[in-house]
Parts: C-alpha cells; sequence; structure tokens
C-alpha cells in the first residue's frame, strides 16, 4: 500500500493539533464557538494557512473525545441541565418559533456553555420588547450568519441574559429563516437545528 505524501501527513497532522487546540479552549478557556476557538487555536500554533485548517466538525468531534476521557462525571449531567433549560425557554418563547442550535444540540455542551436559540421574527425589535415587559435584563449584541440562499454572512441582533445560572443568547433571524436556515462556513449544508418537540424527543431518547 502507498504511503501518504509526505504534504498530505503534514496537513493531517496540522489538522489535528489545531482540533486539539480548538476542544481544549472549549473546555477550559471560555470559548463556545467552534469557529472563534478554531482560529484562536490556530494563531496559537502559528498555522496560517487555513487550507490546514480542520472542518468544525472535526473539533466538535475532539472536543466529544476530550470529554469523554476528562469530563464523565460532570459533562453528561450539565448537558442534560441545559437542555432542560432550553425547553423552559422554547416554551417561554414559542411565540417567535424557537429553533435550539450549538452546542446543547450537539451534545458537547458543559456547565459554561450558553444554550443558543434561534428566534424568528420580522419585527427586530419585538423580542427586545418582550424581554423588557417580562424584566428580564438583557445585553444586546450582533450574531453573524449566513442564510440559505443568501451570498455572505450577515449581522442579525441578538441578545444574552442569565436565568439559574444558565446563559442564554437569543439571534433574532427573519422569519424566512425557517425556510431558509443558516448554513454551515465550511460546507455550506443546513446547521443543525431543533424544533421544541424534537428536542423533548432527545432528551425522552437520552433518559431511555
Amino acid at each position: 500500500m502507498p504511503r501518504p505524501a509526505p504534504n498530505a501527513q503534514r496537513g493531517s497532522r496540522e489538522r489535528r493539533l489545531i482540533a486539539q487546540e480548538a476542544a481544549r479552549l472549549i473546555r477550559e478557556g471560555g470559548l463556545h464557538d467552534p469557529e472563534q476557538a478554531r482560529r484562536k487555536a490556530a494563531s496559537r500554533l502559528g498555522i496560517h494557512d487555513e487550507s490546514l485548517w480542520p472542518r468544525q466538525a472535526e473539533v466538535e468531534e475532539m472536543l466529544r473525545e476530550q470529554q469523554r476521557l476528562f469530563d464523565t462525571r460532570v459533562q453528561p449531567a450539565a448537558l442534560r441541565q441545559h437542555r432542560e433549560a432550553a425547553v423552559q425557554a422554547m416554551q417561554f418563547l414559542h411565540a417567535f418559533q424557537p429553533r435550539l442550535a450549538g452546542a446543547v444540540l450537539a451534545g458537547t455542551a458543559g456547565t459554561g456553555t450558553p444554550v443558543t436559540l434561534h428566534l424568528h421574527c420580522d419585527d427586530t425589535d419585538a423580542v427586545q420588547r418582550f424581554l423588557h415587559d417580562q424584566h428580564i435584563p438583557a445585553e444586546a449584541r450582533t450574531a453573524q450568519l449566513q442564510l440559505a440562499g443568501h451570498a455572505s454572512r450577515q449581522r442579525y441582533p441578538a441578545w444574552e441574559f442569565a436565568a439559574d445560572g444558565i446563559a442564554f443568547e437569543l439571534v433574532v433571524l427573519p422569519e424566512h429563516g425557517l425556510r431558509h436556515p443558516p448554513v454551515s462556513s465550511d460546507d455550506g449544508k443546513p446547521l443543525s437545528r431543533a424544533t421544541l418537540a424534537q428536542l423533548r424527543q432527545l432528551l425522552a431518547d437520552d433518559a431511555g
């Protein structure tokens, strides 16, 4: 069997090094976005050629591997707590047709991971008014996402708050984001998202 070319071996080694460091930054460094962690890891390692970088899915798989090795006592309980909190939040925000995304859905959430919900409303101020009316102090920010059918990433309003010790991130997308959901910057495929019914089924499957 022919051996892999030296460049292929180098690329594979560097992808794994970046994935390992990115996963460590998520577990220990307080980062929650695999893309941000990947970029920071590559910078720390001095690997600037993006063709040698791992895909976000590879970072997530490395994170799962590290969690299986180091976090078996705390991570499963933290994940379930976050998913149960997501159920309550999605019920509370049902008028905005919420979808769960990110690490809580992927199963890699730890104790400090925020619950990321995509809300859908053409009135971008409606979520702010709702939070204000419910006396929920939230901090405004923006999130960059690319919706299916769009040529590039765009900024969308987002809100962050904490409840019962769990952080929440609400990203407000237009209603057509239900039909044209956000896509991955790696391969252009739709990001994994879950409805409330799907999340409840996921919790039931985990319990089983």
